[in-house]
């Protein structure tokens, strides 16, 4: 069995500490997946490992990721909020990780909205 390094702790400390800061820091974007039961019976764990997966491949800091319950609308789950500092809320509906991908490439990096995927935006106005 190889010995462990030095610098292979750091990579895995370095790797933890980022995810981390995705999950708890302070950044420029907050993503919120809902996962109550309905949630996650709909596929959310998918959806909230594609915005992660997307931030590393992207090598984004400042972009939050977090989980709350269910957001009330269970036949639309999987469901996630997007909030881009200085804009409001944008709440997207019946999310795979193609459609979560388009949403973080569009919206959270580029700050457009995906308004096919958009639920509502602000406080719960429909589009």
């Amino acid at each position: 069995m190889p010995k462990i390094t030095i610098e292979d702790l750091q990579r895995i400390k370095d790797s933890r500490k980022r995810t981390m800061l995705v999950r708890e820091g302070a950044g420029r974007a907050k993503i919120t997946v809902h996962m109550g039961t309905c949630g996650i019976a709909a596929g959310a764990r998918e959806i909230v490992t594609s915005f992660l997966r997307l931030i590393e491949e992207q090598n984004v800091a400042d972009i939050l990721v977090t989980t709350s319950g269910c957001a009330g609308l269970c036949s639309r789950e999987p469901m996630a909020t997007v909030e881009v500092r200085g804009e409001p809320p944008v709440k997207y509906a019946d999310l795979t990780p193609d459609k979560a991908k388009h949403v973080f490439l569009l919206h959270v990096l580029g700050g457009q909205i995906v308004s096919e995927c958009a639920l509502g935006f602000g406080g719960e106005r429909t589009l």
